[in-house]
Order: structure tokens, then C-alpha cells, then sequence
């Protein structure tokens, strides 16, 4: 009998968890002030998701009833409301660090998660803090979170007695769904108590499964609606003052204007005209002794809000619109460079995205720079002439991307950039999939492009890969392999280093996916990986990896891990010569993490690392260590400290041809070097409230490169003393960042900034190891900028003013 009862429970959970709970709209005609308190009478009567159950780390446990949640929602034409009430026993202990928006730092969250097309996909999310701090990110399962996309709407959060509650307004334009008269949107609801750490959804997210998205439940009630027209202009005005030692100081004034246009429900055009991005993070440059180039972090607001589309395939690189320019002037012995820029101005910018009911995403931006100018002078008559570095260029990206079964996707890219007149234009086309099994147990990912370079020689180049893994319970497994040739060149568009090879590569991993005694969350991983040079077939990488990452109940992380290159592998891209490589010996790396608990008010994170070659000497070790310490709900400094020594490190420095005789290969120039990086970050913010905080960044960067043997490549890719090389080419190059800026959310949608920046960088052959005299010199040189600019962005919403006219009318 006891079985009997014990089975009927097991199953009724099971049936419980395996359901998709349904939730109720209800219709308001009625105004509803978003103030917190759910006070409205409309939210009595509105039906009542509660019954939330836990996603970690004890994953699918009922919430005890002193943590209870209970959510209503109610909409109207113009938008949809949610009100939440976060039961806590003990209110004085709910976590509420003030910062900024997207960082929640140590607080309770509430959220919710809406997909207006109910397919399982992606979905848009609206978090709210117990410090009434706004989040919100677009989320797919191959993706992850991304925070960089920004919706206008509006919340209010309060603590009260019995715990806290959340009033949220999101207006349909933050939202994209179809256009049936009865809607069907796939919902979920999200609460994290911080205290303890325990996240908790409204419908059941079982881990086991390889998926969030597709867990959620359902939003029925909302009937023909009738949204106003989606017509939204940012303006924005802003004003510099640039100032350097020995300098004339200049002001310059800006202004431009954002537009964002909802063609219907699910489509929207967002157009930038006359940009302005002088407010943008500054760049973590760093001496960049290796073959390629350095890649940047994306900060320009436009090319990173909604693009998750157009990322597809990992084609785009949105660093090239307004980069570097493409073209090398032709200069003769007696000239030089006397002016040039460093980035290409972009003109106008405009994207076109959105989805149809059938599931099919269609994505379109569109991007031109200005004709761009060098500055040539003669150093003998004194003559100057001016040269185009970049020519006036269009850049385009068109993505389709039809969605199937609620889990499965396959994509359409083209990526073109076409400049005006004789210059170099490319072309890359792709096809992308991600197909998973219904049970999301097994998935088959892979993509096929395709380039096209035409410039004085045409070139055409192929990448493919193709992977399978198990992405359920907690034994997981994957396989892959791709496959580059020789001339694959998306780098006009995207960025792609390693070419003119094949891989083969498999992971297997085992987690927990409930806590035990001992922790919360437990991980150990596999990896081997092998790569072939595609022509001559010799190994170019190999690696077998192991890493184990958990949490302890007290939610204090550890990790570790180890990596064998049990071969020799051949390096070709360090020579920079065509079929030539150089001998990368056997090596043995091994690291930890360690990071405290960020609920205390001193947490700290330590990550050493150490790297040992099977050749004499040639070895590398380091660390990063970054104490933190909260204050209060509103004041927070980091201070982090980063060093590495690559001591014995073999390295490229210069090349030549023997003009006197063309059979002679290319003389290829290494040196034996000592490379050491330090580097030292703080950064910190106070909140004055919500919408309102002062926020510091700064960063002093050093790295030098001794070469103590110079030593020629040989034709089988070993080194040999090369004495009679005796330029010097050692490197030193430091960096000073400092931003001190403030920011006011002062309408939703709407900002005030100001930012101070100060920063300088150097680059020498002749190294100073006087560490204090490399910064100080840095900030008294004439090489420290100084940048005071205040910039102000207003949102105006069409139908606002449209029904103010009206009303005055």
C-alpha cells in the first residue's frame, strides 16, 4: 500500500512538472499607476500564477510557503502590466545593492520572460531588482543572455513587511508577436532570493534538459488588441572639450537623432543618423607580439542591441563598420604620413529585423562610411599630397533564419562590403542549422560559407563544421570537425585568424544536477582536440584537457584544471610566410580559480596559472587577484591586479629577401625573449539611486618584450643562432586608461551623461623596468588626452505627443 501511495505521488509530480502551466489575461480599460503597490482594483481580480518551483541548485523543488510568489497580469492596448508579490519571512534580510542598469550586483531579483510567438525560441526578458534596478536581455538557448539589447519600459519595486513587490509596464513596442487577433505567448517568471542563492521559475525548468527557452509556460486572454503605431525618436545633443599638454584646447558640439519605426508587431526599421559614439568604453589595447590582429569588444550601443540575428553563423564582426582604414598608401623613400585617422567615420547605419508567424527571422542592416584621407608629405621639397585610405563603402548583412518544431533553426547569411571605385570588395555567404531532437536530448549543429574576395587576384575560400552532442542529463558527450581552406577571407566583415586546416574534437562532461552535502553545483570536463595542417598533413594543434569547476553550500566557487600537448605541433602562422612554420614543442598547462561568496562585503577572486615546454627554460606563470569590497547598498570598488611572465619565449621580429638571388628563401627572423605583462585595474561606482550613478574606471597597462637571442627559422622549422641580426627590436608598451563619468536615467528611455577621460599609450624599442617611471611618465608627457563631454539623449514616443496634441486641440 505504502508503494502504491508513494507511485501515485511520484507520478502526480511528474505529471505536475511535466505540464505547461496556463495563465490568464485579464483586460483593463482602466489606467494603472506604476508606483508598486498594487493597489488597482484590477489586480484583485485578475487570475494568480503562483506555485513556483526551484532551478537551482536543488532543482525541481517545491519553494517553502515563507518564499512564496504570486504574479498577475493585465493588459490594454497599449501595453501588457505584470505585478508580482515576493513573500519574505525575514525582509530586513532582502539583499538590495543599488547599481547600475543590466548589473544587478548583490540584490534579489525578480523577472519575466516573454516569447510573443510561443515557439520556444527566444525570449525577451524584463528583470527588476529589490533596489528597483532595471535589467533586460534577449535570450536564445545557442546564445545565452544578451544584455546589450535595451527596451523602454517602466517598473517600480518596494519592499514592504512581508517581503517585496514588483509593478512593470512593458509596452508592446519592447515586445514582438504576431498579428492574430487571439494571442498565445510562451511566459515564464523568474525570482533569485540572493541571500541563499536559490533561483526559482513559475513553470518547471527541468536541468536535465538542454534547454531553458522551451520550458516555459503559457500566456492565453489577450484578444484583439489594437497596439498605437510603433514611431520612437532619440535625439540626442552632446559636447566635447578635448585639451592635451601643449595643445590647443577645442569644444565641439554634436547632434543626431535615432529612429526606431514598427512596420507591424513583429517588424521593426532602427536607423542612426549622424552617430555619436565619443562616450563609448575605451579599448584594453595591449602589446600584441603575435601574427594577428587584436580583437575588440563591440561598445557602440547600435551594433549591439538586437543584433542576436545577425550574429548568426558568426559571420559579423560589427568592428569593421568604422574601423581601421583598409588601404596602404603607396609611399616613396622621400615621403611619410603626416595625418591620417586611426578610425573610418560612419555616415548613417540602419537595421531591419523581425520574425513572422511561420517562424521565418529576416534580418537586414545596412551601414556606409566616408571617403577617408591620408596626409603625405615630401620630406625633400616639403610638398604634401593627400591619398585615400578608404574609400566611400557599403556594408550590408542580410539573415534568414526560418525556426522549426520550437527547438530547431536553419539559417541563411550573406555578408557584403562593396567600396567605391578601384578597391578591393567581398563577399561571404553561409548556411547555418541547429537541429535538435523533439525531447531536446541530441543536437546536430553546423555551417557552410563560402567567400569571395574581388580585388587584383580573385580568391575564393571555404569553412564548414559540423558538430553532434547528448545535451541532457548529467552525462553529456559532443564530436565535431571543420574543415577551413587556404583562402578563406571573411575578415571585411567579420574576423577569422586560422585558415588552410582540418580538426577533430570531442568533449564529454559529467554535473550534478541537484546539491549534495558537500555542493551546490558540481562539473568535471573532457576535451581532446587535433589539428592538421590541410596541405601538408602535419599536426598543427593537439591538446587533452581536463577541468573540474563547482560550488560549496556556502556558494564560494573552485576550479581547476590541466592540458597535455602530448606532440609537437607546427606553428604556421607565426612566420608570416607563406608554407612556412615554426616547431612548437611539447607543453604541460595548469590553472586554478578561486571566488568567495559576493553576498559578503569582501569577496575576493584569484586565478593563477602556469605553463612548462619540454625545451629548457621555456616556461610561462601568472596571475590575476581581485579583492572587492561593498561599502553599502551603494558603494563598490574592485581593484584587480593581472601579471605574466613568458620567460624563454620564441617569437617573430622581422624578415627580408636576398635580392641577389631568388632561389634563396625569405630569411625569417625570431628572437629568444623575455615577455613580461603587468597590469592594474580599479573600478568602482556609487549609486545615488536607481536611475542616477557615478561610476570609475581605470587602467594602467605595461608589457615588454627583451629579446636576449636573435635566431633564424630554418626551412624544417627549427631555430638556429643568428648573431649578425643586431637591429634592435625589443618592445615596451604602456597604457593609461582613466574614466570618471555620471550617468541619470531621468526618463525611461531618456539619459544624461558626463564623462572625464584622461589617457595616454607609448611604445618603445628601448625597455625601462622602472615601473613607477613608466606611469608617471606616462601622465606628465604630452602624450596624456583629456576628454570632458556631457551628452543628453530623449526619447519621444509618436503617439505620446500625437494624443497630447490631440488633447490640447
Amino acid at each position: 500500500m505504502k508503494k502504491l501511495v508513494f507511485l501515485t505521488l511520484l507520478l502526480s509530480t511528474f505529471w505536475c512538472f511535466s505540464q505547461k502551466k496556463a495563465l490568464q489575461a485579464k483586460s483593463i480599460s482602466q489606467n494603472i499607476s506604476i508606483d508598486g503597490k498594487l493597489n488597482e482594483n484590477e489586480w484583485e481580480n485578475a487570475a494568480t500564477a503562483s506555485d513556483f518551483i526551484t532551478f537551482e541548485p536543488d532543482n525541481g523543488k517545491a519553494v517553502p510557503e515563507n518564499k512564496k510568489t504570486n504574479i498577475k497580469v493585465l493588459y490594454d492596448n497599449d501595453a501588457i502590466y505584470i505585478g508580482a508579490m515576493m513573500y519574505d519571512d525575514e525582509p530586513d534580510k532582502i539583499l538590495k545593492e543599488i547599481s547600475q542598469r543590466d548589473n544587478f550586483g548583490t540584490a534579489d531579483i525578480f523577472g519575466v520572460f516573454i516569447n510573443g510567438f510561443n515557439d520556444g525560441q527566444q525570449d525577451f526578458m524584463f528583470y527588476v531588482s529589490a533596489a528597483d534596478v532595471q535589467g533586460d536581455c534577449i535570450m536564445t538557448d545557442a546564445n545565452g543572455e544578451d544584455y546589450s539589447w535595451d527596451a523602454v519600459w517602466i517598473s517600480k519595486a518596494s519592499i514592504i513587511e512581508n517581503g517585496w513587490v514588483v509593478e512593470i509596464k512593458i509596452p508592446y513596442s519592447a515586445l514582438r508577436f504576431s498579428q492574430e487577433n487571439k494571442q498565445t505567448w510562451g511566459i515564464n517568471f523568474f525570482r533569485e532570493i540572493k541571500r541563499t542563492r536559490y533561483k526559482y521559475t513559475w513553470n518547471f525548468v527541468d536541468r536535465k534538459i538542454g534547454t531553458f527557452t522551451q520550458q516555459a509556460g503559457v500566456l492565453e486572454g489577450i484578444e484583439n488588441i489594437k497596439p498605437p503605431t510603433r514611431l520612437f525618436f532619440m535625439p540626442y545633443a552632446s559636447y566635447y572639450l578635448n585639451a592635451g599638454e601643449g595643445q590647443k584646447t577645442y569644444g565641439t558640439v554634436k547632434g543626431g537623432m535615432d529612429i526606431k519605426y514598427g512596420i507591424t508587431d513583429a517588424f521593426t526599421v532602427d536607423a542612426i543618423l549622424v552617430p555619436d559614439f565619443g562616450q563609448t568604453k575605451y579599448d584594453d589595447q595591449i602589446l600584441n607580439l603575435g601574427p594577428f590582429e587584436q580583437q575588440f569588444n563591440e561598445n557602440r550601443a547600435f551594433f549591439t542591441e538586437g543584433t542576436d540575428l545577425f550574429n548568426k553563423g558568426n559571420m559579423f564582426y560589427s568592428r569593421r563598420i568604422g574601423g581601421k582604414p583598409s588601404v596602404e598608401p603607396d609611399l616613396k623613400d622621400n615621403e611619410e604620413i603626416i595625418e591620417t585617422v586611426q578610425n573610418v567615420n560612419l555616415i548613417n547605419a540602419l537595421k531591419f529585423s523581425g520574425r513572422t508567424k511561420n517562424g521565418l527571422g529576416v534580418g537586414i542592416l545596412n551601414a556606409v562610411t566616408e571617403k577617408t584621407f591620408a596626409t603625405i608629405k615630401d620630406t625633400i621639397s616639403g610638398e604634401t599630397r593627400r591619398e585615400v585610405v578608404e574609400p566611400l563603402t557599403n556594408y550590408n548583412v542580410l539573415v534568414l533564419d526560418q525556426r522549426f518544431r520550437k527547438n530547431s533553426s536553419v539559417t541563411f547569411i550573406n555578408t557584403n562590403v562593396t567600396r567605391n571605385g578601384h578597391y578591393k570588395d567581398a563577399n561571404v555567404t553561409g548556411l547555418a542549422w541547429d537541429l535538435n531532437t523533439k525531447a531536446n536530448t541530441y543536437s546536430l549543429f553546423g555551417n557552410v560559407k563560402y567567400s569571395t574576395i574581388n580585388d587584383t587576384e580573385d580568391t575564393n575560400g571555404v569553412f564548414s563544421t559540423v558538430s553532434f552532442a547528448e545535451t541532457s542529463g548529467n552525462y553529456r558527450y559532443s564530436l565535431g570537425t571543420d574543415f577551413v581552406s587556404k583562402d578563406f577571407d571573411p575578415n571585411d566583415m567579420g574576423i577569422n585568424f586560422y585558415t588552410n586546416y582540418y580538426n577533430f574534437y570531442g568533449n564529454a562532461n559529467y554535473r550534478i544536477l541537484n546539491p549534495t552535502k558537500l555542493f551546490n553545483s558540481f562539473k568535471i570536463d573532457y576535451e581532446m582536440y587535433s589539428e592538421f595542417n590541410k596541405e601538408s598533413g602535419k599536426v598543427q594543434a593537439n591538446r587533452i584537457e581536463a577541468e573540474v569547476n563547482l560550488s560549496t553550500v556556502k556558494n564560494n566557487y573552485y576550479g581547476g584544471g590541466i592540458e597535455i600537448s602530448p606532440l609537437e605541433s607546427h606553428d604556421y602562422y607565426e612566420p608570416r610566410a607563406e608554407n612556412r612554420y615554426v616547431i612548437i614543442p611539447r607543453k604541460l598547462d595548469a590553472w586554478a580559480s578561486v571566488s568567495t561568496n559576493y553576498n559578503h562585503k569582501f569577496a575576493i577572486d584569484f586565478n593563477p596559472s602556469i605553463s612548462i615546454a619540454d625545451e629548457p627554460g621555456r616556461a610561462a606563470y601568472g596571475a590575476d587577484i581581485s579583492p572587492r569590497y561593498r561599502f553599502n547598498d551603494k558603494l563598490l570598488l574592485i581593484y584587480s591586479f593581472s601579471f605574466l611572465k613568458r620567460n624563454n619565449n620564441k617569437g617573430y621580429i622581422d624578415s627580408y629577401d636576398d635580392d641577389d638571388n631568388e632561389t634563396t628563401p625569405e630569411t625569417i627572423v625570431f628572437a629568444n625573449r623575455d615577455v613580461i605583462t603587468y597590469a592594474n585595474t580599479i573600478s568602482g561606482k556609487y549609486a545615488i539611486n536607481s536611475t542616477m550613478t557615478l561610476n570609475l574606471a581605470v587602467r594602467q597597462y605595461w608589457s615588454s618584450a627583451e629579446n636576449k637571442d636573435i635566431l633564424q627559422l630554418e626551412p624544417d622549422g627549427t631555430l638556429d643562432p643568428y648573431p649578425q641580426y643586431t637591429e634592435n627590436k625589443n618592445s615596451s608598451f604602456y597604457s593609461w586608461n582613466a574614466d570618471l563619468s555620471y550617468s541619470w536615467w531621468f526618463a525611461p528611455g531618456s539619459q544624461l551623461s558626463a564623462l572625464y577621460r584622461n589617457n595616454a599609450s607609448n611604445f618603445e624599442r628601448i625597455i625601462d623596468k622602472d615601473f613607477k617611471h613608466n606611469v608617471t611618465g606616462l601622465l606628465t608627457n604630452d602624450a596624456l588626452k583629456h576628454i570632458f563631454s556631457v551628452s543628453v539623449k530623449y526619447f519621444i514616443d509618436y503617439n505620446a505627443v500625437k494624443n497630447k496634441v490631440r488633447k490640447r486641440a
